[in-house]
């Protein structure tokens, strides 16, 4: 008699059951080690709390950004609808300030008017400096001729003094002050401080000049307090009545030395600087 198989049973598979860790939440809420521990989720509570704020504050700052969005759009719309408005008025609207061909022709006019003004007033500037040459021309020309007339008296009334006198050996005229070399020392300097305070031409400038100038101003001193006149520090053939003159006039626009006509005669008195 055959044996008859049975059909074998194939159990399932199953997973097997995780084991809970020692560490759990639930065997830390178990545990007499802390008492105060959350039983099961309630440890979720807290966080979940916390959760939602700084949800609340995302969503806050979200809607934030989108109306900062917004009023970009909004702005960039109008400044757009602006530009543009802009555009369509500049090339529809006449601009009557505009610069023309007139105002072109009319700057060029100005600019020839300015011109002609500026020819003008250096024009006048140089009428004005020549006037105030001739007028210091008629000056030295006044002064020449008192010298002349002053001259002329002088020899008239030495002729008629000559004729009524009789022959007799002439006088010596009176010989310069002699001076220590002290004294040379300190007049040599005093000529130099004046003749600095006096115009350029006098101070180096033409060598024979300042030299005649020293020889007047010498010739000054040594008449101190009577005064000098004129032909008398004439001494040709280098200091000549012209150039006397110019060296006295200097002198006296400087103010160094007086000029005095009360007695009909001209003089010349020496003031220094002060």
């Amino acid at each position: 008699m055959s044996e008859i198989s049975m059909p074998t049973t194939q159990t399932p598979h199953r997973t097997p059951l995780k084991r809970v860790s020692q560490g759990s939440l639930f065997a830390l809420s178990r545990s007499g080690a802390y008492p105060d521990a959350p039983h099961g989720l309630g440890f979720l509570e807290p966080a979940m709390s916390e959760f939602v704020d700084e949800t609340e504050a995302l969503q806050n700052n979200v809607e934030g950004m989108m109306n900062l969005s917004n009023s970009l759009a909004k702005f960039n719309e109008s400044f757009a609808s602006w530009l543009y408005v802009m555009n369509m008025n500049a090339l529809t609207v006449d601009w009557l300030q505009a610069p023309s061909n007139a105002s072109f022709i009319m700057a060029k006019r100005r600019a020839e008017k300015d011109a002609l003004d500026a020819m003008e007033a250096l024009q006048a500037k140089k009428r004005e400096v020549e006037a105030a040459a001739a007028v210091a021309d008629r000056t030295a020309m006044t002064d020449i001729t008192d010298i002349e007339t002053t001259f002329a008296d002088n020899s008239a009334t030495n002729t008629s003094a000559q004729t009524s006198k009789s022959a007799s050996a002439p006088k010596k005229k009176p010989g310069k002050p002699k001076l220590s070399a002290k004294e040379k020392k300190e007049r040599s300097l005093e000529i130099e401080r004046i003749i600095s305070c006096l115009p350029l031409e006098f101070r180096g400038s033409d060598p024979n000049l300042r030299r005649s100038m020293e020889t007047v101003i010498e010739g000054l001193l040594n008449a101190v307090p009577q005064g000098v006149k004129l032909i008398d520090l004439i001494k040709p053939p280098d200091l000549i009545q012209a150039r006397v003159n110019k060296c006295l006039i200097a002198l006296v626009n400087r103010k160094v030395v007086r000029k005095d006509n009360s007695t009909g005669t001209v003089l010349y008195h020496w003031v220094g600087i002060p």
